[in-house]
């Protein structure tokens, strides 16, 4: 519900129902206006809704004798800890099994649960965006976070270190992984748990987002029979999704998939997944010359990070292996030049390497709320996205509503750049690579930028300037 011109808009499956209606004035003093929505989802709302909140209020009501609460860094003195419920408390349970349930349906990627010096705040982040979605009493924190951490078979009794655990639950039927994260900060204990979704991990590439011809280019890569291809982009850009969605489609009987991971991101039967250990000397690059003995035919590794990891990836790759792998570059062509600064000489590149992709997550626009604009190419050019041609441009923008809270945008595809290490983009590979010179060469080969990439999707009415401008920028 919400009021609309001085007007309660009432959501509900049968707008004849005359008497409800009447009833409904009558309790608010609004004039009430009717829309009509299926009744699976006013029955979903009404849950969520009231249900979570029933929760709340119960767990606040048997435990509301005031106390001072201390799991802060402020220094005051705790008396004792009877305002606090225990984590075995249903109305605790069921208020963290809701939580569970919302972010699914949202689809969200993470959960935040921060204390503050009064309240609890609940947010989650949904196509990129974090978005504040409760606030809790704070007297709750302790036991809403117990709760987790029993959860993940972390200790409820440190709170003074950060701990790292995972939880597996059941979605539709299907599993999901959910990393936990711990970490004190001012106010308590603050918990993040990535949600590790199948669905979203394990798509067709065909719906990752790229276009016919930058699949193909892909295709051809991860198909080759040896040598690195390298995933590149920041943190929360897509490249876990780009690298188990290749790996599935890779996957066969015939084929030994090995991956090494830090921390394993979602197990599969399918791939034999390790992972890393630095407390016991199990890391990157000690893993893969030990896995060489395994007879694998694809090598996953999870980062990049260390000369120790570059030069066994390498070593692999010479060995007759196709290498999956991230670095974190700006853009395709300066992952050639961060392997050089890792210390690989340029003739061991010129031999391993078959290919970079760089990547970036736009959101899309809402289908439920998408309206047509119109904008001058010469603005567009001012910002920095240049459209050859004459006159106006139409595009589209979200609104904004209730299925996209209001946003505008709805999920989220990939843009990309694609570099196929070829002949004359290995002419350029020396210890005095200028990089001006290496773009020029890649683009004359092919290579389609990500700020074209995305001017593309943005024509096609996929998605707005705003997040082409906010993922991309123009290369020097």
């Amino acid at each position: 519900m919400q009021i609309n011109g001085g007007k309660l808009v009432v959501a509900t499956p049968d707008p004849f129902n005359h008497e409800a209606i009447a009833d409904v004035q009558r309790v608010t003093n609004l004039k009430v206006s009717p829309i009509v929505s299926s009744k699976t989802d006013v029955a979903r709302f009404i849950r969520e809704f009231f249900g979570f909140h029933h929760s709340i209020s119960a767990a606040e009501n048997l435990f509301s004798q005031r106390g001072v609460d201390l799991g802060n860094l402020e220094r005051f003195v705790k008396l004792g800890n009877m305002d606090e419920p225990p984590a075995t408390d249903q109305h605790i349970v069921n208020a963290v099994d809701h939580l569970f349930s919302y972010a699914f349906d949202q689809k969200a990627s993470d959960i935040h649960i921060e204390p503050k010096r009064d309240i609890c705040l609940v947010r989650m982040r949904i196509d990129g965006a974090l978005h504040t979605v409760y606030k809790l009493p704070k007297k709750l924190h302790n036991a809403v976070v117990s709760r987790i951490k029993n959860l993940s078979a972390l200790d409820m009794a440190e709170k003074r270190r950060p701990q790292d655990g995972r939880i597996k639950m059941l979605k539709k039927d299907q599993e999901v992984e959910i990393r936990v994260s711990t970490i004190p900060v001012a106010f308590g204990e603050k918990v993040v748990m990535r949600i590790m979704d199948p669905e979203i991990l394990l798509q067709d590439l065909e719906s990752l987002g790229f276009t016919p011809a930058d699949l193909k280019k892909y295709k051809k890569l991860i198909t080759m029979p040896f040598g690195i291809v390298l995933v590149t982009g920041p943190t929360g850009s897509g490249k876990s999704t780009t690298l188990y969605s290749s790996l599935r489609m890779l996957s066969s009987p015939e084929v030994n998939i090995t991956t090494i991971e830090d921390p394993i991101e979602m197990i599969h039967e399918e791939f034999n997944q390790i992972g890393v250990q630095p407390a016991i000397d199990v890391t990157f690059g000690s893993v893969l010359r030990n896995i060489m003995r395994q007879d694998p035919d694809i090598i996953m590794v999870g980062e990049i990070r260390d000369l120790e990891t570059a030069q066994a990836a390498v070593q692999a790759a010479l060995t007759g292996h196709l290498v999956l792998s991230t670095l974190h570059t700006n853009d395709a062509v300066s992952t050639v030049f961060r392997l050089l600064d890792l210390g690989i000489p340029p003739y061991l590149i010129h031999s391993a390497l078959a290919g970079v992709v760089a990547q970036r997550l736009v959101r899309k626009i809402c289908p439920h709320c998408v309206q047509p604009f119109e904008m001058d190419r010469r603005e567009l050019a001012d910002l920095g996205l240049f459209v050859p041609g004459d006159g106006p441009l139409k595009l589209k923008h979200g609104k904004g509503c209730m299925k996209c809270r209001n946003t505008g945008y709805s999920g989220r595809a990939g843009i990309y750049e694609i570099l196929a290490y070829t002949r004359g983009v290995k002419q350029l590979t020396t210890r005095n690579s200028n990089l001006g010179d290496m773009r020029k060469a890649a683009r004359e080969q092919g290579l389609i930028p990500l700020r074209e990439n995305g001017i593309e999707k943005m024509l096609k009415g996929q998605t707005t300037y705003q997040e082409i401008l906010r993922v991309t920028w123009e290369q020097a």
